[in-house]
């Protein structure tokens, strides 16, 4: 991603002062509960700012553009993410086990999403723009990143194996799987996701062929 496509979605200017944090925070939670209503295509920023009760001055101060407001949640969703992994995976001793884990990352991603409006809304928002697009990209490379960390450290025994591109590739497959099972019908949709763990158990870990 460029430099400036990153200057399109950011914010404008960061806050530092106590009332402008609240003021952003207040424009934020504003924006989540319309997404959770509507989505992000039928979000106004006017509206957006009627809203959160501030001018519509102060949302064009912090967002030039709706994108960087999804940016901003998107940002917040994906580091909480993130995180949650990390712990989990970084208490994996076997493949057994970070095979375990990797179907509870699945379930719980599932179950998040399908409760949550909001934040499916704000996943499925990155879609509608380019550069939005190309940070859900980098989300699954962190996330590959933790896996192909923790692989390396149960499965050595893999090491002839790309675990770069298998991970990459397996993140990047676990996000449209989930995608595919939440506009699904919910009993549909677990068969979906059954299918799709145990295509990893048998696929995920294989050695390469010789």
């Amino acid at each position: 991603m460029t430099v400036g496509s990153l200057d399109r979605i950011g914010l404008r200017r960061k806050p530092k002062q106590e009332r402008s944090i609240q003021r952003l925070d207040l424009i934020l939670s504003a924006a989540t509960a319309i997404i959770a209503e509507k989505g992000v295509s039928a979000m106004r920023m006017t509206e957006l700012a009627v809203a959160a009760k501030v001018p519509i001055g102060s949302v064009y101060q912090y967002f030039p553009e709706k994108a960087a407001i999804v940016k901003a949640l998107f940002d917040r969703h994906a580091s909480a993410i993130q995180d949650r992994i990390a712990d989990a995976f970084s208490k994996v001793q076997s493949v057994d086990h970070a095979l375990d884990v990797l179907s509870a990352t699945i379930d719980w991603h599932y179950d998040d999403y399908r409760r949550d409006a909001a934040y499916l809304g704000i996943w499925m928002g990155t879609e509608t723009d380019h550069d939005l697009l190309r940070l859900n990209i980098e989300h699954s490379k962190r996330i590959a990143d933790i896996f192909e960390d923790t692989l390396r450290r149960v499965a050595p025994e893999l090491s002839g194996a790309d675990m770069q591109a298998r991970t990459y590739l397996f993140s990047h497959l676990l996000g449209a799987s989930i995608r595919l099972a939440i506009v699904s019908e919910d009993s549909l949709a677990r068969r979906i996701l059954d299918e799709w763990k145990r295509v990893i158990r048998m696929a995920f870990l294989s050695p390469v062929a010789a």
